[in-house]
């Protein structure tokens, strides 16, 4: 299930602490989309749990919900 969240991200090292939390997380695959400000993740974690380590990144963070796999 592909999941899409805010974080507010303002430039790539906002992107670089985002891809470290969800690395060390682990089974997770994402996409992370700057100018928007948007993280697609693909994974078999819950959605509180996403949501928890994307706000260990410090950043603003919300949950925008499922997105379709295309």
């Amino acid at each position: 299930q592909k999941h899409e969240f805010f974080v507010d991200m303002t430039c790539e090292g906002c992107s670089n602490a985002v891809t470290r939390v969800l690395h060390r997380l682990g089974g997770v695959n994402f996409d992370i989309d700057l100018p928007n400000k948007k993280v697609y993740i693909d994974s078999d974690h819950n959605v509180d749990t996403l949501l928890e380590t994307l706000k260990k990144t410090g950043k603003n963070a919300s949950y925008l919900g499922e997105k379709s796999a295309q």
